[in-house]
Formats: C-alpha cells, sequence, structure tokens
C-alpha cells in the first residue's frame, strides 16, 4: 500500500479529532432553571473567580474567546456582547431548551457524573442526560457528601453529641465509630453499584491533598480528634460538612482500603478522582499540589487515582506521576474553556512530555450550563487538533500513532479505566474536507462510528442479577477470576455445610433461577451424619445462594480462583422455608421495623485460641500458640509468633471485603480476640461465618488450629460476645429508650431458657462461673459491668455475654429478638435494676433489691428443658413463625449431647476442637 500523503495524513487526523465521541470522565448535573441566569451565573462557565474577583473576568482572554464562541453557538453577530448572549440565551431557552442541550452535548457519548456538587433539588438527575447522550451515563460519588449526608441522618436520629455535648469523649467515641462503620457500609454499596463507575474526592478543597497516610490506628484517632475537637461542636451550623483534617484524611484513607480490598476480590477497583490544582479561592494553592498525593498513591498500588483538571498550574508533577505510578491518571479537563488557547495547548504539550497517552483522560467538567460542556468541547478538540497535527508534521508521531492516540485520549482510556464495555469502531472519515467549514463539535451519530457493548462473558466473569430487599433496585454482582463457587449454609448444630459448583455450571443456575435440592433430612443430621428423631428420608429443600454474601475463599493456601456464596432454604414453590434459621431471622427483623420501627445491628467479637497440634499416645493434643501472653499484651513472644499471624488473618480479612475495628490479645495463652464491625443482623452473622471461616484456613495454612472451643483449656474460656444496637430513624430518643427497657425486661425474663440457643454445648458451661469475666452466675444486667450476662455499653447498645462460638447464630438472635419482642408486645416493666457491682460479692439482701433473683442455667440440658417449657417464649415465636426452627435446635442440640455423651473426655475434648 503507498504511504498517505502528508496533507491527506492531516487532514484526516484533524476531521477524527473533530468528530472523534468522547467520554466524559468528569461532569456535572445541570441545573433545572436555565431560562433566566445573571451576568455572574454564565461567567461561572469559564472561570473558578467569585465574588469581587468576577468584575475583572472580562478582560481575560477565557472570557473574550468564549464570547466569540457562544455568538456561534447562538447565531449571534461577531460584534454582539455578553449582555447580548444572556438576552438571546433566555429566548432561546424559552422556545427550545432541549435543542440548546442537545447541540452543546454534541459528540458526546456518555457523562460520567459528579453529583455531588450541590443542592440535589436544584438540578437534574445525573441519568437526565442520557436524552442527549449516545450511551446512558454513569455516576460519580463524591466522597464527602456521602460522608455529610450520614452525619445529618445520625444527629436527626439524636446519635451525634454536638456543641456542648462534644466534651463527652466516650459518646463522641461512641458516634465517630457509628459514624465510620455506616460510612464504610454506604461505600460498600456502592462499589457494588453498576451505576457508579467511581469515585470522587475534594479533600483538595477541604483540607488539601496531604493525605497524612499511616497505620490505622493513627488514621482512627486522627480521625476521632478531629471529629470531637473540631467538628461536634459547629457541625449542625455547618450543614454537617466534612473539613476537619483528621476526618477527611480518614474518609479517603477508609475508601481506598474499601476499594482495594475490592481488587483483592474481583481483580479490578474502581477509581478515585482528586480535585487537583485549580480551583477557586477556597483552596490552598500550595496543597492543590498532587505531589502531595504520592504517599496515598504508593500505599494504595491497586486502586486507581485519576488527578483532575490537569493539576494546572501542576501539569508536570501530575504527569510524572501518572508515569511513575501504573495506578495514576492524567485528565485534562476544566483547563478548557478556563486557560487561554495558548496556555490549553501548553498543558497539553507539557502533558505529554513524559506520560504515556494511555494514562491521559477526556473531560469537559461541565457544570450548571450546557454551554459549559459546548465550550470545553469546543476548546478541547481545538488544542489537540493543533497540538497533534504539529507533531504529525514535524515527524514526531506518524499519522497512525497519532489517530491512535487521539482515539485513547478522547474516548478508549475512560472506556478501559471504568469499565464501560463499549468498543470504539472505524471513525476516520472518508472525505476529510467535508467539514472544514463547520463547528469543531461534530455530532457522534453522523460519525461512521460502530458502539456496542462487551456483555460477553466468560468462565472467569460472570454477572449475575440478584433482588435486594424487597421493593429495591436490581443490581448486578459480577464473580470475577473464580472458578469455583462454594456454596455455604450453617446448619443446626453450626456446622458449614457446602456444595461446591463450578462457575460456568453456576451461571448456568443463575440464569434460571433453578439451584440445587438438598434432602430434607439433612436438617436433621449432626456433625459426623448421625440422624436426630426429625432426620426424614423423605421430602426436599432448595438451596438459594445469596448472591450479596458473595467473597473469595482465604487465597494463600492450596485452592486458588474459589468464591464463597452463604445460603438460604426455600421451598418448591419459592417461598423461604420456615426452618431456613438465616430467613427466620431475616423475617423477625423485617417484624421488628414493621412493627416497632426498630433496625437493629449487631458487632460480634470472636475470641479463640490458637494452638500447636502434635499427635501423643491417647490421640492428637493441642497446646496454645504462646504462653508469655496477657490481656491485651504485646510481648516479644507475641511480636514473633502471635501478632505476625494476626496480621495476617486481619489482612486476609480485608482482602475479602472484612474490615475488623481491632484486634488484641485476650487474657488466655494463645488466645486473641478480633473485632468486627456493628451491621444489620443477617450481615453481620454472614460476616462472621465467613470471617471465622477465613481465620481457620488462614491458621490451619501455617500448620495451627483456631478453635471456639468455650473452654479449651482450664481457666480459658472463650465467648462469642454480640454487641446489640436498637435503631431508628422515626422514633425520638425517649421513644427508643421506652422500647430498650421492655426488650430488655422480655431478655432477662426469658435469659435462662434464652441459654439454650445461645450457650448449646455441655463445654459451653464451663464458663457459668463467678469473678472469671464471663457470663457471671446470676440473672443480671448493668452499665459496663462484665460479671453480668447482659452489659450495657452504650445508651443504645448492649452486649451479650452468655454466647460461644458454638452457637448457630442466626438461631441465637432470633431467639433474643423473639424474647426482647415478647417484652414489648406485653409492655413489660424492667424489675431488675443495673448491677453496679460484681454480683458474687453481694448478700442475698442486696442482690434481691436489684430484683436479682435467678441464676443461669448450670448445665445443657437444663438449659434446653427450660427452652422447651418456656411456652410464653415459643408462642411468640411461634407468633413470629420461628417456632419450628426453635424446637428442631432443642432436638439437635439433645441429639448432639448424646452423642458426645458416649465419648470420655479426652475424645469429646479433642472432637470439639477439632470441629470449632
Amino acid at each position: 500500500m503507498a504511504p498517505q500523503h502528508p496533507q491527506t495524513s492531516v487532514g484526516t487526523l484533524q476531521q477524527l479529532i473533530r468528530t472523534c465521541p468522547t467520554i466524559d470522565n468528569h461532569a456535572h448535573n445541570l441545573l433545572r432553571k436555565q431560562h433566566d441566569v445573571k451576568h455572574e451565573d454564565l461567567l461561572a462557565t469559564i472561570t473558578e473567580a467569585s465574588g469581587q474577583a468576577l468584575v475583572d473576568t472580562p478582560s481575560s482572554l477565557p472570557f473574550l474567546r468564549a464570547v466569540w464562541q457562544l455568538n456561534l453557538l447562538y447565531e449571534l453577530p461577531e460584534t454582539a456582547e455578553w449582555s447580548d448572549i444572556l438576552t438571546k440565551r433566555k429566548q432561546a431557552f424559552a422556545e427550545d431548551g432541549r435543542r440548546i442541550i442537545q447541540r452543546c452535548l454534541s459528540g458526546t457519548h456518555t457523562i460520567l457524573v459528579d453529583d455531588g456538587l450541590d443542592n440535589p433539588a436544584d438540578f437534574y438527575s445525573y441519568d437526565a442526560l442520557n436524552a442527549f447522550t449516545a450511551a446512558p451515563c454513569k455516576r460519580i460519588v463524591r466522597i464527602e457528601t456521602v460522608a455529610a449526608d450520614i452525619l445529618k441522618s445520625l444527629h436527626q436520629q439524636d446519635k451525634l453529641p454536638t456543641g456542648i455535648y462534644a466534651a463527652d469523649e466516650e459518646a463522641s467515641a461512641l458516634a465517630w465509630v457509628t459514624f465510620i462503620t455506616s460510612y464504610e457500609k454506604a461505600i460498600v454499596a456502592v462499589i457494588d453499584d453498576d451505576e457508579v463507575v467511581g469515585f470522587k474526592s475534594v479533600v483538595c478543597y477541604r483540607t488539601g491533598l496531604d493525605v497524612a497516610v499511616g497505620r490505622d490506628i493513627d488514621v482512627t484517632e486522627a480521625g476521632l480528634r478531629a471529629f470531637r475537637k473540631n467538628f461536634l461542636h459547629s457541625c449542625v451550623e455547618t450543614g454537617f460538612r466534612v473539613e476537619a483534617k483528621g476526618m477527611c484524611d480518614a474518609l479517603v484513607i477508609s475508601t481506598c482500603k474499601l476499594l482495594a480490598a475490592s481488587h483483592s476480590a474481583t481483580g479490578r477497583a474502581k477509581s478515585v478522582q482528586f480535585h487537583t490544582g485549580l480551583g477557586d479561592n477556597d483552596i490552598s494553592l500550595f496543597k492543590s499540589n498532587p505531589a502531595l498525593l504520592q504517599p496515598l498513591i504508593k500505599e494504595f498500588p491497586t486502586v486507581p487515582i485519576v488527578l483532575l483538571h490537569a493539576s494546572y498550574p501542576y501539569t508536570r508533577c501530575a504527569g510524572y506521576l501518572a508515569t511513575m505510578y501504573s495506578n495514576v491518571y492524567l485528565d485534562i479537563g476544566l483547563v478548557f474553556p478556563m486557560v487561554s488557547r495558548s496556555g490549553q495547548e501548553s498543558v497539553i504539550r507539557q502533558a505529554l512530555e513524559i506520560t504515556p497517552t494511555s494514562k491521559i483522560l477526556w473531560s469537559t467538567d461541565g457544570h450548571h450550563y450546557p454551554e459549559a460542556y459546548y465550550l470545553a468541547a469546543m476548546q478541547g478538540r481545538q488544542a489537540l487538533e493543533r497540538v497533534f497535527t504539529e507533531m504529525l508534521e514535524s515527524g514526531d508521531l506518524t499519522a497512525d500513532q497519532s489517530m491512535r492516540f487521539v482515539k485513547a485520549i478522547l474516548f478508549e482510556n475512560s472506556n478501559e479505566l471504568y469499565g464501560l464495555g463499549f468498543t470504539l469502531g472505524d471513525v476516520i472519515p472518508s472525505d476529510p474536507d467535508k467539514q472544514k467549514n463547520e463547528s469543531p463539535v461534530a455530532g457522534c451519530k453522523s460519525c461512521r462510528l460502530l458502539l456496542r457493548s462487551s456483555s460477553d462473558h466468560t468462565g472467569k466473569a460472570v454477572s449475575c442479577n440478584v433482588d435486594f430487599k424487597s421493593g429495591s433496585p436490581r443490581t448486578e454482582v459480577t464473580l470475577r477470576n473464580t472458578k469455583y463457587v462454594f456454596v455455604q449454609w450453617l446448619d443446626y448444630v453450626s456446622t458449614i455445610r457446602t456444595r461446591v459448583i463450578p462457575i460456568d455450571v453456576f451461571n448456568s443456575m443463575k440464569g434460571t433461577g433453578e439451584y440445587f435440592s438438598i434432602s430434607y433430612g439433612n436438617l436433621g443430621t449432626l456433625q459426623d451424619d448421625s440422624s436426630t428423631e426429625l432426620c426424614s428420608p423423605v421430602g426436599s429443600l432448595r438451596v438459594k445462594p445469596d448472591l450479596h454474601t458473595y467473597r473469595p475463599l482465604y487465597n494463600g493456601g492450596s485452592l486458588k480462583g474459589c468464591a464463597s456464596l452463604l445460603a438460604g432454604f426455600v421451598d418448591d414453590a419459592g417461598s423461604l422455608h420456615p426452618e431456613c434459621p438465616r430467613s427466620r431471622l431475616q423475617e423477625i427483623a423485617q417484624r421488628w421495623r414493621a412493627t416497632y420501627s426498630i433496625d437493629f445491628q449487631v458487632g460480634f467479637e470472636i475470641e479463640f485460641i490458637i494452638c500447636h497440634t502434635e499427635n501423643g499416645s491417647t490421640g492428637t493434643l493441642f497446646q496454645p500458640l504462646d504462653t508469655n501472653h496477657a490481656w491485651s499484651t504485646f510481648t516479644d513472644e507475641q511480636y514473633c509468633v502471635g501478632f505476625p499471624l494476626m496480621s495476617q488473618i486481619v489482612d486476609a480479612l480485608q482482602d475479602i471485603g472484612i474490615t475488623p475495628q481491632a484486634f488484641h490479645s485476650e487474657a488466655g495463652a494463645g488466645q486473641y480476640e478480633i473485632v468486627l464491625p456493628p451491621l444489620p443482623l443477617v450481615e453481620a452473622v454472614d460476616t462472621l461465618i465467613q470471617a471465622r471461616q477465613l481465620l481457620h484456613q488462614v491458621v490451619a495454612s501455617n500448620g495451627l488450629r483456631a478453635t471456639l472451643h468455650p473452654l479449651p483449656f482450664p481457666g480459658l474460656g472463650s465467648a462469642a460476645h454480640a454487641h446489640i444496637s436498637l435503631n431508628s430513624t422515626t422514633l425520638s430518643h425517649n421513644e427508643i429508650e421506652n422500647v430498650q427497657k421492655m426488650f430488655l425486661a422480655g431478655l432477662l425474663k426469658h435469659l435462662p431458657a434464652l441459654c439454650g440457643a445461645l450457650m448449646p454445648n455441655a463445654a459451653s458451661y464451663g464458663r457459668v462461673a463467678a469473678d472469671h469475666w464471663t457470663s457471671g452466675l446470676w440473672v443480671a444486667w448493668g452499665e459496663q459491668n462484665r460479671e453480668v450476662p447482659i452489659r450495657k455499653s452504650g445508651w443504645n447498645r448492649w452486649e451479650i455475654r452468655c454466647l460461644d462460638g458454638l452457637a448457630n447464630m442466626y438461631i441465637a438472635l432470633s431467639a433474643v429478638l423473639g424474647a426482647g419482642m415478647l417484652g414489648v408486645r406485653h409492655s413489660l416493666a424492667l424489675e431488675v435494676r443495673s448491677c453496679p457491682s460484681n454480683p458474687s460479692l453481694l448478700n442475698d439482701s442486696q442482690l434481691t433489691e436489684l430484683g436479682v433473683t435467678t441464676k443461669l442455667p448450670i448445665n445443657i440440658n437444663n438449659a434446653l428443658d427450660l427452652l422447651e417449657s418456656d411456652s410464653d417464649l415459643m408462642d411468640t415465636m411461634e407468633w413470629l413463625g420461628a417456632d419450628a426452627m426453635l424446637r428442631r435446635h432443642i432436638v439437635s442440640r439433645r441429639a448432639e449431647d448424646k452423642m458426645l455423651a458416649e465419648k470420655n473426655p479426652g475424645e469429646k475434648h479433642t472432637w470439639l476442637i477439632q470441629r470449632y
């Protein structure tokens, strides 16, 4: 083929730049009121100046150029002035505003919309722009707006100690934990939302780009300090705007950590856009230099970071970062139209000095008014045309290279980074002279463009449409790099049962909605598959996985490319099965919400002991991992042995999207605790199950054994404390207090019976003892009292201490909520007073005065008898549709106890450690 004539090559390149459709990777919503704008309003399309500084804007080069180009848009003479444009604009929007918007957005394939800029009521939603683009627009979520919305909601729920109450350090600390937990939960939800393709931070405006990267505890403490000292005192007056440095940094760090975890889980992470450089007078110009982000960039190498606005005037710094770090990208928006023509061309040249063209992204930063899109697109294309034409004519680039780079900048780089799934076909025009006299912005629909959705899936990327709770939108969950899906459920004796399905088969099941069945009799078997009296060979259950529970299995062992999903049971008609513990807990939670406007959250503590294993003459022997060890110590032995392993566990948890709030050594040798975040009931139990499974797998991969046994060694008890909070978006503080009192009254009245579900094994009752900081001996409660079974740890938070790791937590929490609901339904009075000291140190008279008159059961048979004979509790569970579940639990645990009683004490002890 003969080489293309240089002039033809230039013409072809120029026509490509003028007509290539764009993916606008950063812009904002349009205002609803467009027909009547003021002089200074429209100036916002060409300058970041405000107030008195706008007086001088008409003498700037960007202003003069914009006047000329807006005259073209509104078909005014060249001599028309700004006031003439405003008059013609008002007339045009009154006649047909859609036509103006369509022309301004012509050539735009899709827009990624940061919709956190202003009051949503004043703006069209992000998807309203779909009417003017070739493909649907997507969202960019501004993290500071998410935070402000959560803080406002917490204030409305009376959960923020604002004003003078900020001096209460405990209340402030609790509020901070509640906030950051809610924030991280919101971010995780957004990560799973297909309408959202990335995040945005304006930390540059608030406190600067020098985000403090450090240990989790340092970031948390800095956030708490800023929250208490700089935010709570005046947050109501400032509209809950987050602008305290420690808080701002914590938001950025938390978001990046969750995105890094998403990358570990799926092989891909959504990006974070950072405002850098050019901005209004709110910013510190010094702290808007993207070089300040270098520590953050290095800390999170798997999180894509987009430096917005060409970082003007720090474009070279941004280009350096995009060159040296694989996760950094340089956006070149906003300088069009806010910088002069020569300045824009200089920005592009500086960006290209060392930055790979595969790392440069196109945007307009269009906002409020469609003219902002129009001017940015026109001027941006003109600048690209000038720079790339010069490089082609000078021989720096060939025609093919020039056109390939232009396509990458305008379309393909954003398409790839944000996972949009489009394909850019042949857009080279056949007649390069055809549109020489047309506007540089040409509609993409007139181009020879082939765009199609890339929706093919392989065995390593399966899309699964799943339903959230009733009435919520459908969301697509993608299982990436997965070969096998481990569908799992927790049986009645707390054994994780599993069915492994190849990903192609699972995808087929997902497509038809037909999963697999198990025998109904499987509900009546024990850990060794021996049968209980309820084991029937007749009937079946359909196992329905919940795709929201998708997490990778631990990838550090011998199994690779596997994921787990937790499941529930449905009948042949697809209805939730009455003996499915997971479904029962979900329905009880929904009943609380519908009947009493209460939403529960629960945070679990995982206490466990890590053991060496060795074969002895009498069987497997277990010894604690480290012995120079006490509560919250950090000895040299722990430094070398225990804490490296604990760090490995917590790292692995974060890799699958579970971020513990803390971990520390417990009182016993080899004993540690991991604190999980508070979550809605079913989600909390799901997370607990998957966290424990991973914990066991990490420890086993190191040739050790982790056990949840309630008393694996004399005097070393392990619990599974559950911190339950009662929350409401509609009830007042006093109304929640009243519900809590009745809830607690029901809980205390039926606590001896509840122990049959909370401590379901004979081994559990070794912890029922005085002076051991376990659950104590008495049915009692107390504020910050760790010698009672129920501790009040916050104004709306209760710690259930008579609970251990052998319980099926779906069943245990269902029973707790049932007893609490019984108290509320019958308006039970709270007759037991808060116990101010260790009950074992009080005499009978003192105990009676407190209303403490009943002891906890002393063994599993006693507890199961009490549970079975508690007719009031059983009636309430029947009303909740959970009585069949609870009765099956009683039968299963009696059979388990009988089976274990046939073993000698040593065999029984080893048997439990090997399984729990």
